[in-house]
């Protein structure tokens, strides 16, 4: 895919199976929060009413104070560790039977644990790398919650200041069984000149359905004005995984 000028910043992928869609919803908003090793939060039907509401991004680490007697010593700021946990309660669609639906976290700090409705998801004790969760066997019509531990209680962890807990952004995904996959897209420009540019694009398409389907995707590019410079459609079946 050519184009006269390198102004080119923005990719759109439109994925064409019936009615497509992927929504993102984000969910930084109201978690119930509490820095202690809770016994059972991470069960649906906890009590976490008597939990502080934070909304995320949140460092809880920075919110303890400074004291040399703490673990994290010079390094750490002097500031607080041990184990922080998280819940957060939100609502789905009679529709979800239909769908696949994924948590994507940015960055929590460290050592963390997800459950979904009690459900364990997964552990990760890197807290500087974003990852994914798929929520779908385990989430139903109506209130679901999720629970996250986070433990960053060795001490000394890093050569700086590393925080605590949930400190990037969090985000509820939900695509049709027929979707780009995460981080299935793409970008590179194998030839780049002061008049013109290659623009390579390459999607991983999941499908998650019953049977084959027909797909196309189409690839835009668009410049800073918004004016759309580029497009190509690619078309194909993808086989049920």
């Amino acid at each position: 895919m050519q184009k006269a000028g390198i102004r080119l910043i923005l990719l759109l992928i439109i994925l064409s199976a019936c009615s497509q869609t992927r929504q993102v919803r984000s969910l930084d908003n109201r978690w119930r929060f509490s820095l202690r090793n809770a016994r059972g939060a991470e069960k649906a039907m906890f009590d976490d009413s008597q939990w502080r509401v934070v909304d995320v991004p949140h460092d809880w680490s920075v919110e303890g104070g400074f004291a040399k007697d703490n673990s994290t010593g010079k390094a750490g700021g002097f500031l607080l560790a041990g184990v922080g946990w998280y819940r957060k309660d939100f609502s789905l669609g009679r529709d979800v039977a239909r769908k696949r639906v994924f948590v994507d976290f940015d960055g929590v700090m460290a050592n963390s644990d997800v459950w979904i409705n009690g459900q364990h998801l997964g552990h990760r004790p890197n807290g500087y790398v974003s990852f994914e969760y798929e929520l779908t066997p385990f989430v139903h019509a109506g209130e679901n919650v999720l629970a996250v531990r986070c433990d960053n209680s060795l001490q000394p962890a890093s050569r700086w200041y590393s925080g605590a807990g949930i400190y990037r952004h969090v985000r509820l995904v939900i695509t049709n069984p027929l979707h780009v996959e995460h981080w299935g897209t793409f970008v590179s420009t194998p030839t780049v000149s002061a008049d013109h540019a290659v623009v390579k694009v390459e999607n991983r398409v999941v499908n998650e359905g019953v049977g084959a389907a027909n797909i196309a995707v189409r690839t835009t590019i668009v410049d800073p004005a918004g004016k759309a410079v580029a497009s190509q459609i690619a078309s194909g079946q993808q086989i049920a995984a």
